[in-house]
């Protein structure tokens, strides 16, 4: 029963919609302004970096919280992984949006930051440079996305359980999923880049 409780409230704390919220307490419905998304990049681009911060803070915690809720209730590395993917659901499909949701990256660090660290660690590895070379943070995603389930394969069964492994490889995919429009505007070439205003 506790168990299954901790996934209700995984997925209810991954809904709270952090970037819509803090939009709200600039005055601005961020889903209203530039590409429409909730997320970090969107809410930087059209409320600056104080409110960008806030919102990478939020949606960073609404992942990393559950997974750490879970372990310290002692309910087992089955349903810490299950709150860490109920979370992302939550973050992607909010009960309090209508299940509409943001891109579930932050959300996804998070996760793994309570979950795998050094999994963590090695998206950021890969995330960073990717965009601070190519200025789109949809792409430093998706390339992340993409070496995520690749590393746990080698470091599976050693350095990481099944369960693990399963999970970053469904996680890869729904942030894959979640980019589905940011990849087809990649491939027109009509992403905006890091820095460049909402229009």
């Amino acid at each position: 029963m506790i168990g299954v409780l901790v996934l209700v409230g995984a997925y209810l704390v991954g809904s709270i919609p952090v970037g819509v919220l803090v939009g709200r307490a600039y005055g601005v419905d961020v889903r209203a302004v530039g590409s429409g998304n909730i997320g970090t990049a969107n809410v930087l681009r059209t409320l600056g970096k104080t409110a960008g911060g806030l919102t990478l803070a939020g949606d960073f915690l609404k992942g990393f919280v559950p997974v750490l809720a879970a372990k310290y209730l002692a309910v087992g590395e089955p349903w810490e992984i299950g709150a860490g993917l109920a979370a992302l659901v939550g973050a992607s499909y909010s009960v309090f949006l209508g299940f509409g949701g943001g891109k579930a990256v932050a959300a996804s660090l998070g996760v793994l930051s309570a979950l795998t660290p050094w999994m963590a660690l090695l998206g950021l590895l890969v995330y960073v440079p990717v965009v601070a070379l190519s200025r789109y943070t949809s792409l430093g995603a998706l390339v992340t996305a993409a070496v995520l389930p690749v590393a746990a394969f080698f470091a599976y069964p050693r350095d990481l359980t099944p369960n693990r492994f399963q999970f970053v490889t469904l996680m890869a995919v729904l942030v894959v999923w979640r980019h589905r429009e940011n990849i087809r505007r990649l491939l027109a070439g009509t992403e905006r880049k890091l820095g460049q205003k909402a229009g």
